[in-house]
């Protein structure tokens, strides 16, 4: 395969800086979050994330117009794996959502989010609306979302799932949609949601629960995120230093590893240190926003976009949720939580964003 030099000049290092430093920041983090766990979380992430660069490089190889060809094909690949987790998926914690392969597990509801964003950006650019979307142009990719969305929520993850249509209703705001539309899709969805009530799993009835009222359970359900809070408070303006956060290396506060990582990081590095990692993660937002409006064509446009928010939301749901701000619905902080299956998704992000970056001057063929 000849490869064009154009791509080397065009290698978009700013991008790989960005990724660079919050994921040494986050493994550094584990580190110290894990820190008298068995197993040492900190190196199988250092494993994850070098496995995670590999994916990338690979992702990055091919043009994206010739892996969006294939968006379709890798979208239902990923629906089938959907299926299998029932069928053959590992029970954790009330969940099935883990597919065990030999000496690892995968969670295909995490590569989901990507292969949805490939989907519908293929969809977009091939049926561009003359104006704007309307409900019956909406049939088709709503469709390509519904069928993940209905199999994650039934595992059940409610926060994948909700991330899912998320992403869904951020690409569809990209590429437009009439006012009579929009506001006929709030209203249903404001009519749905006591009805969705009914169909949500106990615990996370009590999630919801505990997010309007922590106080109401303090050792049970609402204990989570009232340690987090107590973390994120006790760090003040400069932290109590690496590894000396009491609430963590105590072991006071759950999930300290995955969803509640930020709340450690905030109480060793304080109010400084956790605004600085916020600028780093909006540095990286913004940048994969600029790669979007650069792009050479529409469909480069969409990939980079809809990455770009998948950062966003992550980082915005992860932090709001430790903050107390939203229910605990357990979406990783993209880079920086611990877990496979999560690390080599954002690796293959930050691939796609590349991707697009390093071609924005290469003509089309």
């Amino acid at each position: 395969m000849k490869v064009d030099r154009r791509l080397i000049f065009n290698f978009d290092w700013m991008l790989v800086l960005f990724i660079a430093l919050i994921v040494g920041i986050g493994v550094l983090n584990l580190y110290s979050a894990g820190h008298g766990i068995s197993g040492e979380p900190y190196l199988k992430q250092i494993r994850w994330v070098l496995l995670g660069i590999f994916v990338m490089v690979l992702t990055f190889a091919f043009d994206y117009r010739w892996i969006a060809r294939y968006a379709y094909v890798v979208h239902g690949l990923a629906i089938v794996l959907l299926i299998a987790v029932f069928a053959v998926g590992a029970v954790t914690k009330g969940s099935q959502r883990w597919i065990n392969l030999g000496g690892f597990s995968m969670q295909p509801s995490e590569m989901v989010k990507i292969t949805l964003i490939l989907a519908l950006a293929k969809y977009f650019n091939d049926h561009r609306a003359e104006k704007k979307y309307g409900i019956r142009e909406l049939v088709a990719p709503f469709l390509i979302v519904l069928v993940p969305f209905v199999l994650v929520l039934r595992q059940p993850d409610l926060g994948t799932a909700l991330m899912l249509m998320i992403l869904f209703g951020s690409m569809v705001l990209f590429v437009g949609i009439r006012i009579k539309t929009l506001l006929s899709l709030v209203a249903t969805g404001l009519l749905i949601i006591p009805l969705g009530w009914n169909f949500l799993a106990e615990y996370q009835k009590e999630r919801v629960l505990t997010f309007l009222d922590p106080e109401r359970d303090p050792l049970g359900s609402g204990y989570h995120i009232i340690q987090s809070i107590i973390a994120v408070g006790s760090g003040g303006i400069f932290g109590k230093g690496f590894m000396r956060g009491t609430q963590s290396q105590l072991k006071f506060l759950p999930e300290q590893q995955t969803d509640f990582v930020f709340s450690v990081f905030a109480e060793e590095w304080g109010f400084i240190g956790a605004l600085l990692l916020l600028v780093l993660m909006l540095s990286l937002i913004l940048w994969g926003l600029k790669i979007a409006q650069h792009s050479r064509d529409f469909l480069g446009t969409l990939i980079a976009y809809g990455v770009t928010m998948l950062i966003f939301w992550g980082v915005f749901i992860n932090v709001a949720m430790v903050l107390g701000i939203l229910p605990v619905v357990g979406i990783p902080l993209p880079f920086f939580s611990y877990g496979g299956s999560s690390m080599v998704k954002m690796m293959v992000a930050v691939g796609l964003l590349m991707n697009v970056s390093m071609r924005r001057y290469v003509l089309q063929s």
